[in-house]
């Protein structure tokens, strides 16, 4: 069978968060959308215990889910990637497990991708609160990226212009960089591209998707589909974390150049 969507969500642990996120595609995603979600786990399972046995099984409740237990961390790109072999589909979409959804947010971007010029979408990504969150990006420099990881409230003129603060959110415009908690890409892209490089293990491997996007074709903002992101910004709290951060900083400069403005 041949799907609309096929969904791809990328499971750490936080399994509470994950089964919202399932809940909400589910209960808003209408019918006539022909859909499969992949569940993949890089909790490291190998054995049963009972929080992963109880996420699998209510996955399992819906007709439409596959579950998979990487038994290992394939981190987050490959994650991603570990089903490529398996899509077979129009579109492509790569959901965090801390998104909700609360309309027909597919629908309206895959009806926005009629726009057969558009390779890749992002819709309007909101807080908890309804406002606008850092989701969009000009192209990286080494100045912004410095300002992101290790400053607060200064050069705020540059980091608003970077954020893409100054763009109209009410129409569709390009994106450089678009955050990897939500996008929906053409299926066939995906697989051009091989999905993401599985050589950033965490962070980064989303803005370089991107810039081959738009090597390619076009990553748009879509103005009518909204999503929530409970976005925690674990990588500014743990240290390990924040370690791998500023490795996958410097593989996607080694990798694209080092601009530094």
């Amino acid at each position: 069978m041949k799907y609309d969507l096929i969904i791809s969500i990328v499971v750490y642990k936080k399994y509470d968060d994950a089964i919202e996120t399932i809940r909400s595609i589910e209960e808003h995603t209408g019918s006539g959308l022909a859909k499969r979600i992949y569940i993949v786990d890089n909790s490291c399972s190998v054995d049963d215990n009972a929080d992963r046995t109880e996420f699998e099984r209510e996955v399992r409740c819906y007709k439409d889910t596959v579950y998979v237990n990487t038994k290992q961390n394939l981190g987050f790109g490959k994650g991603h990637n570990y089903t490529i072999d398996k899509l077979d589909s129009e579109y492509f979409a790569i959901v965090n497990p801390d998104i909700l959804i609360t309309d027909d947010t597919f629908e309206n971007i895959i009806s926005f991708m009629n726009d057969k010029s558009v390779g890749m979408a992002i819709p309007k990504i909101i807080d908890s609160e309804g406002d606008l969150q850092d989701a969009y990006r000009r192209t990286l420099t080494v100045f912004d990226m410095f300002l992101r990881m290790f400053t607060k409230n200064v050069f705020k003129k540059r980091r608003n212009y970077h954020s893409m603060r100054d763009m109209d959110y009410s129409h569709p415009f390009e994106v450089p960089f678009g955050q990897g908690s939500f996008l929906v890409i053409r299926t066939d892209l995906w697989k051009k591209l091989k999905g993401f490089d599985d050589r950033f293990f965490m962070y980064l491997e989303d803005a370089d998707l991107c810039r081959r996007v738009n090597e390619n074709s076009k990553l748009m903002y879509c103005p009518n589909a909204t999503v929530i992101h409970k976005w925690e910004k674990e990588s500014h709290k743990n240290k390990a974390l924040f370690k791998i951060h500023t490795q996958s900083m410097i593989k996607y400069f080694n990798k694209w150049g080092w601009k530094f403005f």
